[in-house]
């Protein structure tokens, strides 16, 4: 919906010292009714992507998918539109180093009680341990990345890290490659092996 785009964009402005008004009054409009605080676009693309191949459209279900452009934001978009701001239903992801900083961000915005899905050490960790390396590197050669991840391996800082490490790191080498792969990852998925935070996002929404 375009309309959800536009409240998302608005209330990104909203945070960063822009005026309110546009974003309350697109909120009634669009019925917006929950809002999923995520760290940046990947995390976004991530969850667009698992819930479109479970047939959910989440803009229509009155729901904002929303990246906040870094972990630190959280207590300023919860203040926003939470409790003491629109009122909204708040749920998101966050990683478990960050888990104290969001439940002290939440605590301050009134909105302690609002459910957050905890990642181990992110969503992509998530992603690599549910689809296996290979599975992973398989896709990472279907989408035409094979020379350029071979070239990354060689590189000596790559020699002393895991399987693991070392595609969890490749991800994030170059500008939105992330993003490519949150939607590539979330749509390789089994329905039987999504990560358990993904999985219980979308179940609570």
């Amino acid at each position: 919906m375009a309309d959800m785009g536009l409240f998302r964009e608005t209330v990104i402005a909203w945070a960063a010292g822009g005026p309110g008004e546009p974003a309350r009054e697109l909120a009634g409009r669009v019925s917006v009714r929950a809002a999923v605080l995520l760290e940046g676009p990947s995390d976004s693309a991530a969850v667009n992507a698992l819930a479109a191949s479970r047939g959910r459209d989440l803009a229509a279900e009155g729901v904002c998918v929303l990246p906040m452009g870094g972990a630190m934001s959280v207590g300023r978009f919860a203040r926003l539109l939470g409790p003491t701001g629109l009122g909204l239903r708040l749920t998101g992801l966050c990683d478990e180093a960050e888990q104290p900083y969001y439940a002290r961000g939440l605590e301050r915005a009134g909105a302690a009680q609002e459910q957050f899905f905890v990642c181990a050490a992110d969503l992509e960790d998530e992603f690599i341990r549910a689809l296996g390396v290979p599975r992973v590197e398989e896709l990472i050669r279907a989408e035409g990345d094979l020379r350029a991840f071979q070239a990354f391996l060689h590189q000596p800082a790559q020699q002393s890290r895991t399987p693991e490490q070392r595609v969890r790191r490749f991800l994030g080498t170059k500008k939105g490659r992330k993003i490519h792969y949150g939607r590539v990852l979330a749509e390789a998925l089994d329905p039987g092996r999504v990560p358990a935070p993904l999985d219980g996002l979308l179940a609570a929404l």
